[in-house]
């Protein structure tokens, strides 16, 4: 379940509640009963290295050809 950060606009109270994304947002701070903001982070999953874009990909023309073998 997803972790959401509250804000009291009254008080400045801050908190993180896990709730499921079927239930109500928050609207009453239990510090003040002030009204709540839901505060909105940056994404957690961050993709990074080569291989997650389409011209990552490999290109179409490769040799057919097989290698040659080393002889020791």
């Amino acid at each position: 379940m997803p972790t959401y950060v509250y804000a009291c606009k009254d008080c400045g109270h801050a908190m993180e509640v896990v709730q499921s994304f079927s239930d109500e947002a928050l609207t009453i701070c239990p510090e003040c009963q002030g009204a709540l903001r839901k505060k909105f982070n940056s994404v957690g999953v961050v993709f990074k290295g080569s291989g997650f874009y389409s011209n990552d990909s490999r290109s179409t023309t490769s040799s057919s050809t097989p290698a040659a073998a080393s002889v020791s």
